[in-house]
């Protein structure tokens, strides 16, 4: 993994760019694998990873390039994953879930990947501290 920098022992390091999407799809892969996340909860997981990854990549650092925290952690019975980036302070939360009754053309634009995560995760959480959006999920494994 040469693009991720371990930081310490849950946390890592990389650029927000799409580009490394697959060397961090690696990671987490061998990180649930490791932390016995249920293989059927595993792709679902990933799905929201890389949701939550690629729009901290498009729209956290509108100027410039930034970095993306991610930490991976165990707690309340949870594999809880917290994206951590030093962007545009944004909380995907406050956005009302798309209506999925109507037809695509009648739909607004945006939102419908969060509604995906929310979903198919177990917990969303989402707070700014300091200079830091700081978003979780998590996933029961038990």
């Amino acid at each position: 993994m040469k693009n991720i920098e371990k930081v310490d022992t849950s946390t890592i390091k990389l650029p927000a760019d799409i580009q490394y999407w697959e060397e961090l799809e690696t990671y987490m892969s061998r990180e649930f694998e490791q932390n016995n996340i249920p293989k059927d909860r595993i792709m679902k997981t990933l799905m929201a990873v890389e949701e939550i990854f690629v729009n901290i990549a498009h729209y956290a650092y509108p100027k410039n390039k930034g970095f993306v925290w991610i930490k991976n952690f165990m707690a309340e019975n949870m594999y809880q994953i917290t994206f951590i980036d030093e962007g545009t302070p944004y909380n995907p939360l406050e956005k009302a879930d798309p209506d999925i009754t109507l037809n695509l053309e009648d739909r607004e634009i945006g939102g419908l990947g969060i509604f995906m995560v929310k979903n198919i995760t177990d917990k969303v959480d989402y707070h700014h501290i300091g200079n830091q959006n700081q978003f979780t999920i998590g996933i029961k494994i038990k």
